[in-house]
């Protein structure tokens, strides 16, 4: 793949994919719940601006979890998540997620390990749940190596439009490199499921990075269509019924 052939590929996937959202959206059969998790510069804004960007705007919903207020804290883990999980319809895209609370807290060690521990499980219920009830559940992992992160970040101290996202933290965060590899890799491997599967993209190049996730979406969601179309079809046969039953009346 290079870049020149993926360009018209992304955008031919973006109208397939804005039209597979239309039927979703009008059947009303399933919601799409995008997880997108990643270390820092790995690119999830981007992936949302580029990849979301096909989307109807009327039924998507993008939520970024940072660190949990008091009153979040004061419930369980999943309770912030749980009441963004997207309605019949629609698309919710997480910006982190869930998956924070055996990632951070399991590095730097805000929880204790039996905490954390059960805390798998407890996300694998959430997400089968979730698929019970008619979700499209996708998870991506964005990978990049530690020097493109380190190049991305200095990128930002030289430009201008991008300075304002300097954070300290997130220098200090590579100092645990390591350590996320291995949160990463337990959580992915216990979490992983054919009704909630992860894909590990490769994010170095940003270009391959929106091809890999749009292709991703739009491949669930073709296994739905025929599902969408048989509804519309009703709906549409049920609608014409009651018109005409109407214009009977009427004449």
């Amino acid at each position: 793949m290079t870049r020149e052939k993926a360009e018209p590929r992304l955008a031919a996937l973006g109208e397939e994919l804005f039209e597979l959202q239309d039927q979703m959206w009008a059947s009303k059969a399933n919601s799409v719940l995008v997880v997108l998790q990643g270390r820092d510069t790995a690119g999830k804004d981007g992936t949302i601006k580029h990849v979301a960007g096909y989307l109807n705007p009327r039924g998507v919903n993008v939520v970024s979890f940072g660190v949990p207020t008091a009153e979040e804290r004061e419930h369980d883990f999943l309770w912030r998540v749980h009441r963004h999980a997207p309605r019949l319809g629609e698309f919710s895209i997480f910006n982190r997620s869930h998956y924070e609370d055996v990632l951070v807290v399991r590095v730097h060690g805000l929880a204790p390990r039996g905490l954390w521990q059960e805390r798998y499980g407890h996300i694998a219920d959430f997400e089968e749940l979730l698929a019970e009830h008619g979700t499209i559940v996708l998870k991506y992992f964005l990978h990049i190596t530690s020097d493109e992160q380190k190049k991305r970040l200095l990128e930002r101290e030289e430009d201008p439009a991008k300075a304002w996202k300097l954070n300290l933290n997130d220098w200090k965060e590579r100092d645990y490199w390591d350590e996320y590899t291995g949160a990463y890799e337990d959580a992915i491997s216990r979490t992983a499921a054919r009704h909630a599967p992860w894909t590990v993209v490769p994010a170095n190049a940003k270009w391959y990075r929106n091809l890999v996730i749009a292709e991703s979406i739009v491949e669930a969601l073709r296994a739905h269509r025929k599902g969408w179309r048989r509804k519309l079809q009703d709906m549409a046969a049920q609608a014409k019924a009651g018109l005409a039953g109407y214009r009977r009346k009427k004449s």
